[in-house]
């Protein structure tokens, strides 16, 4: 239940609006009655903080309510009272006892039965080996062992799985290890990294904040790490080590290893910081990771038809690859707090992401997940919002009464405020113009009279802020009837009945992308080869973009034609770590990717809602209904 509970909780907090007991059920795949009863249990954990409020519409976090009752449950004693809590009660215990502890006296101290020990030990021993570490049993006594470093990341990994949503709350790491001051500390450490010319990954650093804490906390226990064994990579960092040497003692009272600070300075190199333009120790780029970002940039133009042909950027990649093989290499994963909203957001950028990934994966030998390609995906957002906007400006028409020079103070106002979403095309200074005979997506007038046609937008001759939010609240409703217009005419052609299920083919995302993919076959959309293509993809990352829409294809534009099959859920299924009412196998050919990108995009946008999307399954009848059910389904978003 403990699992189910704290995922309920998850998926409230991810929620603005009311969320069914139906809806938590078809995420969790539990009945209603479970639902309820963790409710229950959420009211009564909470005492006297009403964390859930519950109403006709369903059930709704209280945030405020919930974060104090966050902060309660992290400063309460480490008990017995779940699995998950006797793991982590273990962990730290045979981390602390290097010659091993008595099964008997922790059965006893955790007040558990040995047999319900034993299946959290079996837990446990799960984790060290993830991390390098070995759980080893000799009679009653039970001993972790390995290396400190390896330790060190058991203790990393078991805090980051127990984080909320990947993110690391630095009060809590205090509160685990009884060490003060970790803002203050990761304040200063910040302005030495900046001060030295290095930019700052916030998404990782307090991942390495939590190694800091760890570090302190072995060290007080004269547990240290031994030298590094590799000159080269001492001297890179040393900047960054100095800082450490500085910092740690000041701030925690500890006297710091050069092997404990060799460690901490090659995690913050492969995980936070990247050189600046002015970085006096900026790292040098691999002659061989450069030539393979180069080559997958290539690729990448070829299969998606999207350039990342640029030397600043193919450097910054190539120094990102390589701390990323170093990390898998070293098991030492990094969790990415972005990881779900940029796979639902930016389905097309995190694909490009997989398909760098599976690359990187075969030709080094290490496995690449979720979290890292997310951050793969970041660079290449990045690099493309850089670029160039990926929506057309939207255009204007400023109508203005001429008095003296007001209309031109009026479109520098625009202009300044909106110039990057809005292009001004004229500016009309007679009062007896008639809107229905401008073109420009918008016309943003000064006379109050009534709108006659869409995109009208009054506002007072002196620009004020509610005048602002207006027009970009109306550059926004442009943007999205476009983008309704193109679903429309574009994504509506791709489906046909003899690729359309009522109910999954399959109980299994394998099983349901083999039956879809053989109707594929079958029509001569596909070859055979297409859907081993999307099967390995799949293992590769699920392709579960939404909570409720899973899109599996073939990484390759390789389709005979461009086409998608679907199969509807009535019974959620799960897909990853989501459980999804609708599959869509999409197939694009050579011929169709200029239209890959806006298309894969406006898919995933229209299955964003689980609400839209569980209305779109319960009421299609057949082919015909849900072509219909989803047309109006578009038409109203």
């Amino acid at each position: 239940m403990v699992d189910k509970y704290e995922r309920m909780l998850e998926l409230l907090l991810q929620q603005d609006d009311w969320v069914t007991a139906t809806d938590l059920a078809e995420q969790l795949g539990v009945t209603t009655r479970s639902v309820r009863s963790y409710v229950a249990a959420a009211k009564s954990a909470a005492h006297p903080l009403a964390i859930l409020t519950a109403s006709t519409s369903g059930y709704r976090l209280n945030r405020e309510a919930y974060a104090e009752f966050a902060a309660l449950s992290r400063g309460r004693s480490v008990g017995s009272e779940t699995p998950q809590a006797r793991v982590h009660h273990l962990v730290r215990r045979l981390t602390e006892a290097p010659g091993g502890l008595d099964v008997h006296g922790l059965a006893d101290g955790l007040f558990v039965s040995e047999s319900t020990l034993e299946t959290d030990l079996r837990k446990v021993k799960s984790l060290a080996e993830e991390s390098g570490a070995v759980l080893s049993r000799r009679g009653a006594t039970v001993e972790l062992s390995g290396t400190e470093s390896a330790k060190r990341r058991l203790l990393s990994r078991l805090l980051q799985g127990e984080s909320t949503q990947g993110v690391l709350e630095l009060d809590a790491i205090e509160a685990e290890f009884g060490i003060a001051g970790l803002g203050a500390f990761k304040t200063e450490l910040i302005e030495a990294l900046d001060g030295e010319g290095f930019f700052i990954n916030e998404y990782g650093i307090d991942a390495v904040i939590l190694h800091v804490a760890i570090a302190v906390d072995r060290v007080r226990r004269d547990q240290h790490l031994p030298p590094s064994s590799r000159p080269a990579a001492v001297a890179q960092t040393a900047p960054i080590a100095a800082a450490l040497h500085r910092l740690i003692p000041d701030h925690f009272a500890v006297e710091v290893t050069d092997g404990d600070v060799d460690y901490l300075a090659r995690l913050l190199t492969t995980r936070v910081i990247a050189p600046g333009a002015d970085a006096g120790s900026a790292p040098t780029v691999d002659a061989d990771d450069l030539a393979t970002v180069r080559r997958i940039v290539d690729l990448v133009a070829e299969e998606y038809l999207v350039d990342f042909r640029d030397d600043a950027f193919i450097a910054r990649l190539a120094i990102h690859l390589g701390n990323l093989v170093s990390r898998a290499r070293e098991n030492a994963h990094t969790r990415n707090p972005l990881t779900r909203s940029i796979k639902s957001s930016y389905p097309l950028i995190f694909d490009i992401a997989v398909f760098i990934a599976s690359i990187v994966q075969r030709e080094r030998s290490i496995q690449v997940d979720d979290d890292e390609i997310s951050y793969i995906a970041l660079h290449l957002g990045s690099h493309l919002e850089r670029m160039s906007r990926r929506e057309e400006r939207v255009t204007g028409t400023i109508v203005c009464p001429s008095y003296y020079d007001l209309h031109a103070i009026l479109r520098t106002r625009i202009e300044r405020e909106l110039g990057a979403d809005l292009s001004i095309e004229f500016v009309v200074t007679r009062t007896d113009v008639d809107p229905r005979e401008l073109t420009s997506d918008l016309v943003i007038s000064t006379i109050p009279t009534a709108a006659v046609r869409e995109g009208v937008v009054i506002v007072q001759p002196f620009l004020t802020d509610d005048d602002i939010d207006a027009i970009r609240a109306a550059i926004s409703r442009v943007r999205r009837h476009r983008r309704r217009a193109r679903i429309t005419d574009e994504l509506l052609e791709y489906f046909d009945r003899e690729l359309f299920f009522a109910e999954a083919p399959g109980d299994d995302p394998e099983s349901i992308i083999r039956a879809l993919g053989e109707a594929m076959v079958a029509s001569g959309a596909v070859g055979r080869e297409y859907v081993e293509g999307a099967i390995e993809r799949e293992r590769m990352s699920s392709t579960a973009f939404t909570e409720t829409l899973a899109m599996p294809h073939a990484m390759g534009l390789t389709a005979a034609r461009t086409a998608i099959a679907v199969a509807l859920c009535p019974t959620p299924v799960a897909w990853g770590d989501a459980r999804v009412s609708v599959v869509a196998l999409i197939a694009f050919s050579a011929e169709g990717r200029a239209r890959f990108q806006p298309l894969f995009d406006q898919f995933v946008d229209v299955f964003a809602s689980r609400r839209d999307v569980t209305e779109l399954v319960r009421t299609s009848e057949g082919f015909e209904g849900f072509i219909a059910e989803l047309a109006h389904l578009i038409e109203r978003r």
